[in-house]
């Protein structure tokens, strides 16, 4: 196992950087600073700083519903990409936390 970081990034669906959605735009800078990879998972109900409640339910359909965005890599690369997400979140939490990881793939079997 390999000591890494865990970035959690959570913005809105319609957050926009550039006139192209903002978890768009961090996958690519991350995938543009070299990260290891990232993930966006889009949020089926939830609430943040407004305190209002989006969800997907049909009587209440959002169309701002939650997004996560998650990278994994080693520390010091994780820690050298946070500066980007200074420059380009307005309105989010961003979560760092420490993990364990097991890498599967690419290995002769």
């Amino acid at each position: 196992m390999t000591p890494g970081l865990r970035l959690t990034i959570f913005v809105g669906e319609t957050d926009t950087s550039h006139h192209r959605p903002l978890y768009h735009e961090i996958v690519h800078r991350a995938h543009a600073a070299g990260l290891a990879g990232a993930s966006v998972f889009r949020g089926i109900e939830g609430y943040g700083a407004s305190n209002h409640i989006h969800t997907t339910r049909i009587l209440s359909l959002s169309e701002d519903l939650p997004v996560a965005i998650v990278i994994v890599d080693e520390p010091d690369r994780i820690r050298a990409f946070l500066p980007e997400l200074d420059e380009l979140i307005g309105e989010g939490l961003v979560m760092v936390d420490e993990v364990e990881v097991r890498h599967y793939g690419g290995r002769p079997r």
